[in-house]
């Protein structure tokens, strides 16, 4: 936790201070934990939508063996998130502006991680941004996503009033955990999926996609430190 309050102190804006306590109280040291046990070690690491940075650098700081990009479209948050790993001395932590989808900018990855993006993105061009994840990944990788479920419906109900304070122009397409599964695995991937517990009404929805050609025929167990090696 103290690595965290590091990170956010860093920020020069209050309102950015705020979001990120806020963002992770909402995504607490657990959650963390949990989605970072998948990710290697070491390698090269994507962050897809990457906002601020918070979460590149709550996987980065302290990390050096994983290289990690930041990307975003909003340029504001990207030169945001810059400043914070420059003042952090975190070295191997990265942003730049850019789309997941062009591939010549994304480069290849030991892992690429996308943390509630998928359902602001138009519903028509998810299967564009699945595929061009898919061909940047290096073999061996895998891809982490966090996102939410249509039901219950409550819980759907309860994230779409939160999404639209933090942000009334955000569009959303929720998707159901088997439409966004299908997608995954029409894409090449085995896919791992599991619910995670919040003491708030999320419905969170973790999917561990390793590609098929692995011929990874199980679903995929944590990393261990080192398992990826540097490219």
């Amino acid at each position: 936790m103290s690595d965290l309050r590091r990170i956010i102190g860093v920020y020069d804006s209050l309102l950015i201070r705020a979001y990120a306590t806020i963002r992770f109280r909402i995504i607490d040291l657990r959650f963390i934990e949990e989605i970072g046990q998948y990710l290697p070690g070491r390698g090269r690491i994507l962050d897809v939508g990457c906002g601020f940075g918070l979460f590149a650098l709550a996987f980065g700081v302290g990390r050096p063996q994983r290289r990690i990009l930041g990307i975003d479209l909003d340029r504001r948050r990207v030169e945001t998130a810059r400043a914070a790993a420059a003042r952090l001395g975190a070295g191997n932590v990265e942003f730049d502006i850019g789309d997941a989808r062009d591939a010549k900018l994304t480069g290849r990855f030991d892992a690429v991680y996308l943390l509630d993006i998928v359902h602001h993105v138009p519903r028509a061009a998810v299967g564009a941004l699945v595929a061009a994840i898919r061909l940047a990944l290096l073999p061996g990788g895998i891809v982490i996503i966090k996102d939410v479920d249509r039901r219950p419906a409550y819980k759907r109900r309860f994230t779409w009033l939160l999404d639209k304070l933090m942000d009334p122009r955000t569009p959303v397409h929720y998707w159901s955990t088997a439409e966004l599964r299908a997608l995954l695995v029409r894409h090449g991937f085995v896919v791992h999926v599991h619910q995670m517990r919040d003491l708030l009404p999320y419905p969170h929805v973790l999917y561990v996609c390793r590609p098929i050609a692995e011929g990874d025929a199980g679903g995929p167990s944590p990393a261990a430190d080192g398992a990826a090696a540097i490219r």
